[in-house]
């Protein structure tokens, strides 16, 4: 059995990405959403490492881009627990997400404020 996820990109002019939709016909999702940005991580079990693909479209936003961020280190952690066990370093994941939602929140304020 093979089970799809698609994400189509369509890049501007200058190659940057413009608009970023993805569909998961196996997991009911069908229609084309929308999203504006994506971390894909895959692990070469071979070599060893991480291969990433990381992409933003020019209408997302610092402060989106903060969150999205936030949740995704939130998510790893959970992820992170279930495969290995070990629920303390989970939690320090966590505690380390929410210290960067603080600080990223507060870097934004300073630079509204000036």
């Amino acid at each position: 059995m093979t089970s799809h996820i698609n994400i189509e990109i369509t890049l501007a002019e200058d190659k940057m990405p413009e608009h970023i939709q993805w569909t998961a016909p196996d997991g009911g999702i069908s229609e084309p959403q929308k999203a504006k940005a994506f971390l894909l991580g895959l692990w070469d079990g071979d070599a060893k490492e991480a291969m990433r693909i990381d992409l933003w479209t020019s209408k997302m936003m610092v402060d989106e881009m903060n969150d999205f961020y936030f949740q995704t280190l939130f998510a790893m952690a959970d992820t992170y627990a279930r495969a290995t066990k070990n629920g303390e370093l989970a939690k320090e994941m966590k505690d380390f997400a929410k210290e960067f939602l603080k600080k990223a929140s507060d870097a934004m304020a300073a630079s509204e404020n000036k």
